[in-house]
C-alpha cells in the first residue's frame, strides 16, 4: 500500500520524519463505488477523509423531500461533515460518492490523538477547517450577491471535474436554481460571442 498521497497532503508543514510517520501510518486505504455512502442523514461523523481519486456530494432531503446538494469533493478535499465529526451530533446530510472513490480514512480517536500530540497536526487541521468555513461563508454570500450565472462559473473555475461526474440535476440543486434555468445558462456560455 502506498503512502504516497499523504505525504503530499502533510508536506506543506513543518513535520518531522517521526511525526510524518506516526500521522501516515494513523490512516487507512479505503475505496467506495460510485453511488455508495460514505455518510447517512441521522449517523454520527466517526471519519475524516481524504479523497485521492473520485468525486462524490453531500446532500440534504428538504421539507419536501427533494434531493438538494449541499457540496461537492473532489481529489484532494477533505471529506467529513465537520459539526457532526467535532461536536458529536448526527448529522442532516447523506455523503455519496458520484464515481469510485480511493479515500485516505482517519477514525475521530485517532485523529483526536494527533490533534493533541503534534502541534503541526493541529495546526493543519484549523487552517483546513477555517477554510472550509471561509468556503461556505463565501458561498452564503454569493447565493444572495451573484447571480446564478456568476455561481456556475464560479462553480467551474473551483471545481472543473463537476461536468464529468455531477448531474444537471444536482449542480442546480447546489446553485439554488432549476434545471431549466442551468440548461439556459450553460445554452448562453456555449454561444460564440460577437
Amino acid at each position: 500500500m502506498t503512502h504516497h498521497f499523504l505525504h503530499r497532503v502533510f508536506q506543506e508543514n513543518n513535520f518531522s520524519k517521526e511525526e510524518l510517520s506516526n500521522i501516515v501510518s494513523q490512516f487507512r486505504q479505503v475505496h467506495f463505488k460510485k453511488h455508495d455512502f460514505l455518510l447517512r442523514e441521522g449517523s454520527i461523523e466517526n471519519q475524516y477523509w481524504f479523497i485521492e481519486t473520485g468525486f462524490a456530494r453531500s446532500y440534504v432531503l428538504d421539507w419536501e423531500g427533494n434531493d438538494i446538494t449541499t457540496h461537492f469533493f473532489c481529489v484532494g478535499d477533505v471529506v467529513i461533515d465537520w459539526s457532526s465529526f467535532f461536536l458529536r451530533n448526527p448529522t442532516r446530510e447523506h455523503i455519496q460518492a458520484l464515481a469510485d472513490c480511493t479515500c485516505w480514512q482517519i477514525d475521530f480517536e485517532k485523529f483526536q490523538q494527533l490533534f493533541h500530540s503534534i502541534r503541526s497536526f493541529r495546526e493543519q487541521g484549523r487552517s483546513t477547517l477555517v477554510g472550509s468555513y471561509f468556503a461556505l461563508k463565501n458561498r452564503s454570500v454569493s447565493m444572495i450577491a451573484d447571480d446564478a450565472k456568476s455561481r456556475y462559473l464560479q462553480l467551474l473555475q473551483e471545481k472543473p471535474e463537476i461536468i464529468q461526474h455531477a448531474s444537471l440535476k444536482h449542480i442546480a440543486t447546489y446553485l439554488g436554481i432549476t434545471d431549466t434555468s442551468l440548461s439556459r445558462i450553460r445554452k448562453e456560455l456555449l454561444k460564440p460571442s460577437t
